[in-house]
Parts: C-alpha cells; sequence; structure tokens
C-alpha cells in the first residue's frame, strides 16, 4: 500500500507542476539489453522476473516520433521564441488544433523540451530560470482557476486568503525574475467564450501574455472551429496566433515510417523485425491514421507478448488491443503520393 508521502510524489510527476516538468525534461533510461535465447533461457525465477518486469516498463513508456506535426510545432514554435525575444507587446504565438489523438500535446511538449535543453545549454550556472511553462484548462474554469493552475506550477500558495490579483501578481513576479521564455496552455477547448466565466478566462489569458516576456503556445480540439475564436475576443487571439493543424495520417511514406520507428523499439524474443512494418496498412485501417491510437496498439500488443510467453506481435494479437472511439470509428483517409 502506498504511504501519503509516496503519492505525494506521484502527484508531482504530472507536466503541470515544476517538478514534473522537470523529470519530464531529463534524459529517459536505457532500455534493457535484449538478451539471446539462451541467455534468457539460463535467468533463474527471480532475475527473469526482473528482466521481463524492465521490458513491459519500456513498452508501457510513450515512444515519441518526430512526425511532421512535431517538427513544424518545434520550428514554428522556436523561430517566434527568437522574435518575441525583444517584442514588448504584441508577442506573437502558436495554436496546435486537431482532433483527439492526433498528438498536440506531443508536439507542444517537444517544443517546450527543445526550449528547456536550449536554455539549459545556453545558461548552465543559472539553475533557478524556469524555461518554460505548462499548465491545462481545467473545464468550466474560473479566471482564479486558470492563475491557480500557474501558481500550482511554480509552487506558489492559492488559499482563499490570497484573492486572484494576489495569485496573478505572483506569477507574473516569479516568471519575470526566473526568465521564462515559453508557456504552454493544453486542453484549450475546455474553455468557452459563450459564458462569462469563459470570456474572462480568455482575458485572463491575454493578460498573463502581456505581462510575461514569453511566447504563449495553445492547444486543443479543434480550436478553429470552437467559440475560441469568435467576437471581438476571438478576433485578438485569431491575429495574434498562427495556427498549427494536427490530422490523422494518410497511408503514406511518413505513415509507413512511423510503423517502422515503433517497431525497432520492440524488445521481442520471438517477433521477427518487419513483421509490423507487412501490417502498415491494417494498422492504418484499424487506427485510422492516429498517431496515438498506433502507439497504443503496438505497445499494448508487445506487453501482452510478453506476458503470454508468446513473445512476438501477431495481426491477432493486434486485434485483441481495444482501441479508443475516435480511432474506431474513423475513415481510414486515401493514399497520398509522397513527392
Amino acid at each position: 500500500m502506498k504511504t501519503s508521502q509516496t503519492l505525494a510524489t506521484d502527484t508531482e510527476r504530472h507536466l503541470s507542476t515544476r517538478a514534473g516538468w522537470q523529470e519530464f525534461t531529463q534524459d529517459p533510461p536505457t532500455p534493457p539489453v535484449l538478451l539471446s535465447a539462451g541467455e534468457y533461457a539460463a535467468l533463474d525465477d527471480a532475475d527473469r522476473e526482473h528482466y521481463d518486469e524492465a521490458r513491459l516498463d519500456h513498452h508501457a513508456r510513450l515512444r515519441v516520433v518526430a512526425t511532421s506535426t512535431v517538427r513544424h510545432t518545434v520550428t514554428s514554435g522556436r523561430r517566434l521564441i527568437l522574435l518575441n525575444r525583444h517584442a514588448i507587446s504584441a508577442r506573437r504565438g502558436l495554436m496546435v488544433s486537431g482532433p483527439a489523438g492526433t498528438g498536440k500535446t506531443i508536439a507542444i511538449t517537444q517544443l517546450g523540451l527543445a526550449h528547456e535543453l536550449s536554455d539549459r545549454a545556453r545558461h548552465p550556472d543559472s539553475p533557478d530560470r524556469i524555461a518554460v511553462l505548462y499548465v491545462t484548462v481545467p473545464p468550466a474554469a474560473t479566471p482564479r482557476m486558470i492563475a491557480a493552475e500557474f501558481a500550482r506550477f511554480l509552487g506558489l500558495p492559492t488559499t482563499r486568503q490570497f484573492n486572484i490579483t494576489d495569485i496573478i501578481e505572483a506569477v507574473v513576479g516569479v516568471c519575470t525574475k526566473a526568465r521564462t521564455g515559453l508557456v504552454l496552455v493544453d486542453e484549450l477547448h475546455n474553455n468557452s467564450l459563450t459564458t462569462r466565466h469563459g470570456a474572462e478566462v480568455a482575458d485572463t489569458l491575454k493578460y498573463f501574455s502581456e505581462r510575461i516576456p514569453a511566447t504563449f503556445i495553445y492547444a486543443g480540439i479543434d480550436i478553429e472551429h470552437s467559440t475560441l475564436l469568435s467576437g471581438t475576443r476571438g478576433a485578438q487571439i485569431a491575429g495574434r496566433f498562427t495556427l498549427i493543424p494536427s490530422h490523422p495520417f494518410p497511408y503514406n511514406n511518413e505513415w509507413k515510417c512511423l510503423v517502422k520507428t515503433l517497431e525497432s523499439t520492440l524488445l521481442l524474443h520471438q517477433h521477427e523485425p518487419g513483421t509490423l512494418a507487412k501490417l502498415d496498412r491494417f494498422l492504418h485501417d484499424q487506427t485510422g491514421g492516429m498517431i496515438g491510437a498506433l502507439s497504443h496498439q503496438i505497445r499494448g500488443a508487445a506487453i501482452d507478448a510478453i506476458l503470454d510467453g508468446s513473445e512476438k506481435i501477431t495481426k491477432r494479437g493486434l486485434q485483441a488491443i481495444p482501441l479508443d472511439a475516435a480511432a474506431q470509428f474513423s475513415r481510414p483517409l486515401p493514399a497520398t503520393t509522397d513527392r
């Protein structure tokens, strides 16, 4: 049974806390070495359990693949950070928008990771810098709630004795002093400009963007088709933010490379390399071109292959992995000609 101290540590691992973000930016653990058949057979029960557990943990981790959306977001975001470096006001930002499961959060967090590592390299003797701030917009958020999300990441108090002005001023003060250069705001679709609170949340985010000398990046589901870009407030957002669409992948060379890349990470004793590459069309039909569903299906099948002892991924094993509704109901996209 977990102790309260362990639970607190687990809570801090969320990206929306500074401790969680710092853990995310550390080098990932080294994957275990795949043993030969003879070495694996020679393991005693305890060593085999430890080895298999390490492989299960390896496959449970989300492997980040540098998709075109990720590359576009990182390149565009780093360019904006440089362009905004000396801007006094009206700094420009990015919006990453698209259906669920198309890699929006991965794209903006990879941008955050790139900026964090670049900032550390430029300022190796400044451990107190907070280069990146990551928050998510809570459902039915109020201005105080969104301000509290900023404060929570920074470890600032948000008890009732602090009003929203106190919280905002504390956040702005810390971000300015810590040279925060990038603010990532995820799950923006949770906010709606049709409600009073929603409009006030948009105003609060705009105020933060004016007071904190940083580049703001928004991400959410189908933002361009929501109320967030309508009316006067929406026009202000649309006028300052560049839209990067995320979408299901068509069945093309990029999709085939995604499957090959994920297959190359497998640590299974009986899996024949190239098996998944031969099933790339099937995987596209299964997942509707959703990168999140593809990763989930392959990693899930790999975990099952270790648990049931088959040590290989088959078409039947892939079919046994339940997918999310978005992937199940999406239609396969037509093939495109790669240039």
